[in-house]
C-alpha cells in the first residue's frame, strides 16, 4: 500500500469511527504532499507545540553567540531573586529549562493554572519564589514554566520581544505572517504555548527540522541544533505510553526510526519522520478524545510507514 492509499484509508477509519480530528497533512521537506479536512481550516491554538519554537529561538541566539545552554536563569534575572536565594535555584541552567529538568519539581503555568491567575502578574517573580525540590538537571518533569523561562532568557539575550525575535528570524523566513499569541500579563510571548497557526503552518517548523534546518536553499536554523534539539537528552518515563520516548530540546522522541515531534494538548502534533523523508501534522479539538486518534495514527499509520 504507497502513501496515498494508506493516508485514504487512515482518513476513512478516522471518519467511520467518528473520531475529534480537524485536519491531517503529510509533506515531504519542500511542500505539502496530502492534506484532508474534516473541519474548515482555520488558525487555532497549537499549545505546547509553541514550545518547540521556542527552542528553535534558543537555537539561534546559541548561534549568534548572545545565549548558552550553560548560562543561568538566576545571572539573568537578578533583580527578580529572593532574599537569600538557595542554591539550587542558583543552578538552574538554560539547558535544564529546555530538557524540563529546573528542579522545581512540579508543573507550573500550566494552560488552566493561567486561566485561573496562577503566576500574576509577574511569572518570572513568581516561579523564582518556587521551592527548587530536587537538584537541577537531573529529572524530567514536564512543566510549561521551564519553557516560558527559557522564552524570558532568549528575549533578555536579545534585547527584544520573543515574537520579534521569531519573526525577524523564522516566521518571515518561512511564510507564515505574525502570529496571533498569547501574552503573559506584562505583555511577553509565552514561550510554552498558546500560538495560533493553520495546520499546514504549523508542520512548516517540522519541514524546516527535516530539512536540517534549510527552507528554500537557505540556512536558517543551524544544522547541529536540529541535531542537538532532536536527539534524546533526557529520560521521560511513563514506560506504558508508546509515545514517551525520551525528550530532546522542547522536542519529544517518537517511537519510529530517529523520529522526533513537536507536541501540544488535545493533538496538535508535527511529527518527523527523517528516514521516510516526510512530516505527518494533525490539528485535533480540545472536546475530543486524542488517545484514540493516537492510537490510530500509530497502529495503521505512522508505524506502518
Amino acid at each position: 500500500m504507497n502513501l496515498e492509499q494508506r493516508f485514504r484509508e487512515f482518513v476513512r477509519e478516522a471518519e467511520q469511527r467518528g473520531l475529534a480530528i480537524e485536519g491531517i497533512a503529510v509533506a515531504d521537506e519542500k511542500k505539502v504532499l496530502l492534506e484532508h479536512r474534516f473541519t474548515p481550516d482555520l488558525p487555532r491554538n497549537i499549545y505546547s507545540h509553541t514550545k518547540s519554537y521556542t527552542a528553535t529561538a534558543v537555537g539561534l541566539a546559541v548561534e549568534e553567540g548572545i545565549l548558552r545552554l550553560e548560562d543561568r536563569l538566576a545571572d539573568f534575572f537578578p533583580e527578580k531573586l529572593p532574599k537569600a536565594p538557595p542554591p539550587a535555584l542558583l543552578q538552574i541552567t538554560l539547558r535544564c529549562l529546555l530538557t524540563m529538568s529546573s528542579g522545581f519539581g512540579k508543573s507550573y503555568l500550566m494552560s488552566e493554572e493561567r486561566r485561573g491567575g496562577e503566576g500574576a502578574p509577574d511569572y518570572m517573580a513568581y516561579m523564582l519564589s518556587r521551592p527548587v525540590t530536587e537538584q537541577p538537571g537531573q529529572r524530567f518533569c514536564y512543566s510549561t514554566a521551564d519553557s516560558i523561562l527559557a522564552g524570558y532568557m532568549v528575549e533578555k539575550a536579545a534585547g527584544v520581544r520573543l515574537g520579534q525575535y521569531l519573526y525577524e528570524r523564522l516566521f518571515s523566513r518561512l511564510g507564515q505572517g505574525y502570529p496571533v499569541w498569547e501574552h503573559d500579563p506584562q505583555g511577553h510571548p509565552n514561550g510554552g504555548g498558546g500560538m495560533f497557526l493553520r495546520l499546514t503552518e504549523m508542520m512548516k517548523l517540522g519541514q524546516l527540522y527535516l530539512a536540517g534546518g534549510r527552507w528554500q536553499g537557505e540556512q536558517v536554523v543551524p544544522a547541529g541544533w536540529v541535531r542537538e534539539a532532536t536527539r534524546k537528552q533526557i529520560d521521560t518515563g511513563n514506560p506504558g505510553d508508546v509515545w514517551s520516548c525520551g525528550y530532546g530540546y522542547q522536542f519529544w522522541l517518537s517511537p519510529y526510526p530517529g523520529s522526533y515531534r513537536a507536541d501540544g494538548a488535545f493533538g496538535q502534533v508535527s511529527t518527523v519522520l527523517p528516514e521516510k523523508g516526510l512530516v505527518v501534522a494533525v490539528q485535533c479539538p480540545e472536546t475530543g478524545d486524542f488517545e484514540q486518534v493516537k492510537r490510530l495514527l500509530h497502529e495503521d499509520f505512522l508505524a506502518l510507514l
